[in-house]
């Protein structure tokens, strides 16, 4: 049923993956509705006990799909598939914990999604970039709460009021990620840390 993403569930652990990698991943209403439709059915499923977010291709996501041009933001010429729709279910609203596998380029949404998980590990060459005063638009998804509580007021300051690029290896320094890694070991560094946490960690105590 899932256009957008895929899923699946192997060893306690559900691996879901943005599946758009020839417009790198690139963020649209449906992917949203998708990843909301995975995230509850990993709280309510009992036999998931982690959820690890990662992106097809070389790219994590590249930010929300321009490609309607004006559009875009203009809900009454939109496509009707296009239409938000329900209510978008972030990482930090389950009870099971998320890990973002950054495999790659995180613009916009791209970062500020994975910002909402408990733990992100990313790619040393990724490029990185809170990218909304450059387009003129406010930081959604309550990045400038959540940035300034992972990594500090200044560090968000410093990342939102510029909307500078940054590496992989420069966010896990500025303390925005939690470790940065050669993007081939991303994933699987990703997996090892869940695969652990579902086989030896209470669930109760985790959620």
């Amino acid at each position: 049923e899932y256009q957008q993403i895929t899923l699946t569930v192997d060893e306690g652990v559900m691996l879901v993956t943005l599946n758009r990698p020839d417009q790198l991943n690139s963020w649209t209403a449906r992917m949203g509705r998708e990843l909301s439709q995975a995230l509850r059915s990993a709280h309510d499923d009992d036999a998931v006990r982690v959820v690890v977010l990662t992106g097809a291709g070389r790219a994590f996501c590249a930010g929300a799909d321009l490609s309607s041009g004006g559009k875009t933001f203009n809900s009454g010429e939109r496509d009707p598939e296009e239409a938000v729709g329900g209510e978008l279910v972030l990482p930090w609203q389950i009870r099971k914990p998320v890990v973002a596998a950054i495999n790659g380029h995180a613009v916009g949404v791209g970062i500020t999604y994975p910002l909402c998980a408990d733990l992100r590990f990313v790619a040393e060459d990724a490029k990185c970039q809170f990218a909304f005063v450059r387009r003129g638009m406010m930081p959604e998804l309550a990045a400038h709460v959540l940035l300034a509580r992972v990594a500090g007021v200044e560090v968000a300051a410093d990342l939102l009021l510029s909307g500078r690029m940054v590496s992989g290896k420069e966010l896990a320094a500025l303390g925005a990620a939690s470790r940065a890694l050669p993007a081939a070991e991303v994933l699987p560094t990703a997996m090892a840390w869940a695969r652990d946490v579902a086989a030896n960690a209470a669930p109760a105590s985790v959620a």
